[in-house]
């Protein structure tokens, strides 16, 4: 006789905050050396990510997955050369082909019950199978689960979590582009993501963008494109250059967001979001954007690229954000690795 199925998070009271409640922690892998995200680029990109780190530790907890004892060793001389390691930075010995761990790390889920936290454990495969191998990437919310002692849940489906944004009240965001992309789920439809989505995560209704920006090889992920900054607000990225290709997608999916209500049927505020100019490494456009920021407990970290329009976004975020600080972050040498604040960063709610 077949067993009954496992009751989900839903069932059991849980459902995923969005970033802004306080966090416990924030996670981060480090780049292992030879990482393909930055090619050989590691002296450039490091002292970036040690300025993330020394900002997040600033105000939370920070866990750093890296990939030994070698290599913890490493990334200690690397913040003794900027005065020291902080006191709220721990290190653990969790290897991982590549540093996103917005992707590849778990996606914590809470309830007011006992057993409050649980980790939401989905299967990642690096973007429809781009950058193998990443069967080590996979087993971080396994790891991560296992140090903090919490339950971990399996839906048994690829999702990234740079690939959903949630409001705590009951609405997601996601693309076409990205989740309904046969890389991912080749025998799931439309109909049987969104189930997965409302049991996993705890979420009422789904709200579809369609496509995402130039450079991006997530295939749309939705934090380049439209973020939850309150339970009824929405900000947006817009492209003004008709000649630019994300013109048309921006427009589109902004189109789309003005369209859509909340669960409890009231219309979002749109706040628009300029895009930097282009930013290009060798030929090879990047997806530099605004809204690859982090909602950190007491600020918010935005990637800045030594373009006009950074101190446009900073202040709109600013307004949108009291009473957080809003720090910039310059991530020039960070988005060589096609990623910026939020794709490195995975919170741990209290």
């Amino acid at each position: 006789m077949a067993s009954d199925p496992q009751p989900t998070p839903r069932e059991l009271g849980y459902c995923m905050p969005p970033e802004w409640v306080p966090h416990r922690a924030t996670w981060l892998t480090w780049p292992r050396p030879g990482s393909s995200s930055f090619g050989g680029r590691e002296e450039r990109v490091e002292p970036a990510l040690a300025r993330l780190v020394r900002i997040l530790a600033q105000d939370e907890e920070v866990r750093l997955c890296v990939w030994d004892a070698k290599a913890e060793r490493s990334v200690r001389r690397r913040f003794e050369e900027a005065g020291g390691v902080p006191d709220n930075v721990h290190f653990h010995h969790f290897p991982a082909y590549e540093p996103w761990c917005r992707d590849h790390g778990p996606i914590f889920v809470a309830r007011e019950a006992t057993l409050r936290l649980a980790a939401v454990d989905w299967e990642y495969n690096a973007w429809g199978g781009k950058y193998p191998p990443y069967d080590l990437d996979n087993e971080i919310p396994r790891r991560i689960a296992e140090f903090r002692g919490c339950p971990r849940f399996e839906p048994r489906m690829v999702l990234e979590g740079g690939a959903i944004d949630v409001n705590g009240a009951g609405s997601l965001l996601a693309t076409e582009s990205c989740l309904l992309n046969p890389n991912r789920n080749p025998g799931m439809d439309r109909a049987a993501i969104e189930k997965k989505l409302r049991d996993f995560l705890g979420v009422d209704q789904i709200l579809w963008l369609g496509r995402g920006i130039e450079g991006d090889d997530t295939d749309g992920h939705v934090d380049d494109l439209a973020r939850f900054v309150s339970a009824d607000t929405i900000v947006a990225a817009v492209e003004t250059n008709r000649s630019d290709p994300n013109f048309e997608p921006l427009r589109e999916n902004l189109e789309r967001l003005k369209r859509m209500r909340s669960f409890s049927g009231k219309r979002f505020q749109i706040v628009e979001l300029p895009m930097p100019a282009p930013v290009w490494e060798q030929g090879v456009r990047l997806p530099a954007a605004y809204l690859n920021f982090y909602i950190a407990n007491e600020k918010v970290i935005v990637p800045v690229f030594g373009d006009r329009r950074d101190e446009e976004a900073v202040a709109a975020l600013e307004a949108l954000f009291k009473p957080r600080r809003v720090e910039a972050l310059d991530c020039r040498e960070i988005i060589w690795g096609l990623g910026a604040a939020h794709c490195l960063t995975q919170q741990e709610p209290l």
